[in-house]
């Protein structure tokens, strides 16, 4: 994820997920699985929805943008699915300052899944889904898929720091 502050927004560039990619091993009442989100899913959960929307948290009470207004861009690639965010909100910009954004999630409901046993552990193959919202994490969440890295440039100065992905 690539955060770029400028004087009074911040522009936020990066991977919600990749594709084809096992998630850390997750809980539900079922007992334990991996997730993966399968080529295509995500492409068409977007080209299925024009109101797709940023959120911090998975707190709908803090709406970033949206897919509608054009604040928030997403597409599926080769990679996986690319959001691009710009925002005015202040406490983004003082948590990216500070740097505690740690990645990126999302927020779906299954179309297709294909439920399968690989090596006594249940995966859940992700084929098609409704995609409403992908939301910037802060350190307070614990993310479910593991990323790469995270780079935060405010004028001259650039911090890195872990990228985490979370389902």
């Amino acid at each position: 994820m690539n955060i770029r502050i400028l004087d009074n927004s911040i522009e936020i560039e990066g991977y919600v997920n990749a594709i084809e990619r096992f998630s850390k091993t997750l809980k539900s009442p079922l007992g334990e699985f991996k997730e993966r989100i399968c080529k295509g899913a995500f492409q068409r959960a977007i080209d299925r929805n024009n109101d797709i929307h940023c959120l911090l948290n998975h707190d709908w009470i803090r709406d970033l943008g949206n897919t509608s207004n054009g604040s928030l861009q997403l597409e599926e690639n080769a990679i996986g699915c690319y959001a691009r965010m710009v925002s005015d909100d202040k406490d983004l910009i003082e948590k990216a300052r500070n740097g505690n954004l740690v990645g990126w999630s999302f927020g779906f409901c299954d179309r297709e899944v294909n439920v399968h046993d690989e090596n006594g552990l249940m995966v859940r193959d992700v084929k098609d889904m409704d995609l409403f919202e992908v939301s910037l994490l802060d350190n307070s969440r614990n993310p479910a898929y593991d990323g790469t890295l995270v780079s935060v440039r405010d004028e001259e100065k650039i911090k890195y720091y872990s990228d985490v992905f979370y389902r």
